[in-house]
Formats: C-alpha cells, sequence, structure tokens
C-alpha cells in the first residue's frame, strides 16, 4: 500500500465533505481504492484509513487472544465515531458528522500523512498543539534508536 506523507491543509465544506489532496487521491487511485474508514481513536481528530488498510487492523483485532480493556476501548472509540465511506467523482469524502462535531472539523483543516493513514486535525488546534509540544531530547533518544539503520547481513 502507498505510504502517506506530509501536511496539506484543506477545509471541509458546508456538507461536511474533505477534498483529498490530489497526491493522495493519486496514490488511491493508482491502488484501485474508493473506499474508506473514518473514524477516532480519541475524538479530537479524524483518521481516514484507505479500507484494506482498516481491514488489516481488524484481521489483527480477531485473532488477538482475548478482548482486554484496551481493545474494547479502540473498539468502542474505533465504532462510536467510525463510518465506512466512499470517495466521490472529486475525491472528497464525507467525515463522520459525530466526528466532525466533536473534533470541531468543520473549516480550515491540517490532514497529516500517517505512513498507512491520514489524519485530519482542526488547523488551528493542531498548531498550537504542535508548538506547545516540541520534539524533546527524550524524544530524539526514541527515535534515534528506531531509526538506527539495520546493518546488512554479512555476505556468504
Amino acid at each position: 500500500m502507498a505510504v502517506f506523507r506530509g501536511n496539506h491543509p484543506a477545509t471541509v465544506d458546508p456538507k461536511g465533505r474533505l477534498k483529498l489532496p490530489s497526491g493522495f487521491k493519486e496514490l488511491m487511485d493508482l491502488a484501485q481504492v474508493s473506499q474508506f474508514y473514518i473514524t477516532s481513536t480519541n475524538g479530537t481528530s479524524a483518521q481516514i484509513w484507505p479500507l484494506p488498510e482498516w481491514e488489516k487492523q481488524e484481521i489483527l483485532l480477531s485473532e488477538s487472544s482475548s478482548i482486554d480493556e484496551p481493545v474494547e476501548k479502540f473498539l468502542n472509540f474505533t465504532g462510536y465515531f467510525g463510518q465506512q465511506v466512499e470517495m466521490d467523482k472529486e475525491g472528497r469524502v464525507l467525515l463522520p458528522q459525530i466526528l466532525r462535531k466533536r473534533a470541531g472539523l468543520n473549516a480550515e483543516v491540517a490532514i497529516i500523512g500517517k505512513l498507512d493513514h491520514l489524519e485530519v486535525y482542526d488547523q488551528a488546534s493542531f498548531e498550537e498543539n504542535l508548538l506547545a509540544n516540541p520534539i524533546t531530547s527524550s524524544d530524539r533518544g526514541s527515535l534515534k534508536t528506531i531509526l538506527k539503520p539495520r546493518s546488512s547481513p554479512p555476505d556468504s
């Protein structure tokens, strides 16, 4: 599946539709994906998952040996805010009304690529939160471990 990157400012229209940025739409067209699952795990942003990627999450959850409290919370949030939608001819998706209202997604938004899905935030709130929570030296240490190049296997 495609990798989603970057920030793409956009506007949610009065009917609650969000036009996907052209680069993201092109990736979905190439992958022949027009169905999405739009949800949230916190009620403050929308996650837009290409349906095949969301279904991978569902498979992992269904293969879990038990439904513990974190899984139950995840299912409650993603079910409550979630809705399967189809992208229209203009590349727009309808954000679920309950999520638009809760997250304040009714005007200017930031669409952020999160590798396998997109996240949509109220633009002003996102910028305020971003500036209030800079990357710390502790964060950099964790990232250094995660982003450390893997050594190549020895030649045979």
